[in-house]
């Protein structure tokens, strides 16, 4: 087989990025961070700030627990609940979803470089390991990219969220703003994308053949370029 180690660096890097990709596109799925509700009703939340993410709605209060203590009141956002918006709702599956894509992408990765490094019998998979990689790492973007966006476009437009009374959640807010965890999605998507893009752009070296052969043009034999041809008698030289 053969040398292959100095024509992968390029997908070394993109491991890393997607990688990174991958925990941040891991870390925003369980952030509450994603929209910050600004209340200012703050007899039940007491700071005037609540955070609405794709699995839960935070608060902090002193009203619902002893005074002189204050808690993080946090309700479960279930996929079933009518009240959700379809925007969460998709983030819920399609965020989940993307966190399995990535980690199966940087597993190819994985397994793709470790045959560039310690080699194997066919050049062929390490090219097509490589391709599959950089398509799951592509796919998980973009199942990321659909919900992170939709849930900005609706924040972006100030849309509520009409919580049960058990969420003591106010029926809208005064406003809201993006919170941190869509900008750590988002930062994770696009370096899965570069990730992604850097795997599929991996090229196996051309090798230049070691004989070429020409056509010997009294008997119609290929022989080797630059070796004596066995068949060929030459004449006697004239004394």
């Amino acid at each position: 087989m053969p040398y292959l180690v100095h024509t992968a660096h390029a997908q070394l890097g993109a491991l890393w990025l997607g990688f990174v990709g991958w925990t941040l596109t891991a870390v925003a799925l369980g952030l509450i961070q994603w929209r910050v509700w600004l209340v200012s009703d703050r007899q039940v939340i007491s700071s005037g700030v609540a955070w609405v993410g794709i699995w839960r709605a935070c608060f902090h209060s002193y009203i619902l627990v002893s005074p002189g203590f204050r808690i993080l009141h946090c309700e479960y956002i279930s996929p079933t609940d009518t009240f959700t918006p379809p925007e969460i709702r998709t983030g819920q599956v399609l965020m989940l979803l993307s966190v399995i894509v990535g980690l199966c992408g940087n597993a190819g990765g994985v397994y793709a470089l470790r045959n560039v490094y310690f080699g194997t019998g066919k050049t062929s998979l390490i090219r097509l390991g490589f391709t599959i990689t950089g398509v799951l790492c592509l796919l998980g973007a973009v199942m990321s990219f659909i919900p992170l966006l939709w849930n900005l476009s609706s924040v972006v437009t100030n849309q509520t969220i009409k919580f049960p009374p058990r969420f003591k959640m106010p029926p809208a807010p005064d406003s809201q703003y993006v919170g941190c965890g869509i900008g750590v999605g988002m930062v994770g998507s696009v370096l899965m994308v570069v990730s992604g893009i850097m795997f599929c752009t991996y090229k196996l070296p051309v090798r230049p053949e070691e004989v070429q052969t020409v056509t010997n043009t009294q008997g119609g034999l290929p022989c080797p370029r630059g070796r004596d041809n066995l068949s060929f008698e030459p004449h006697e030289q004239i004394v």
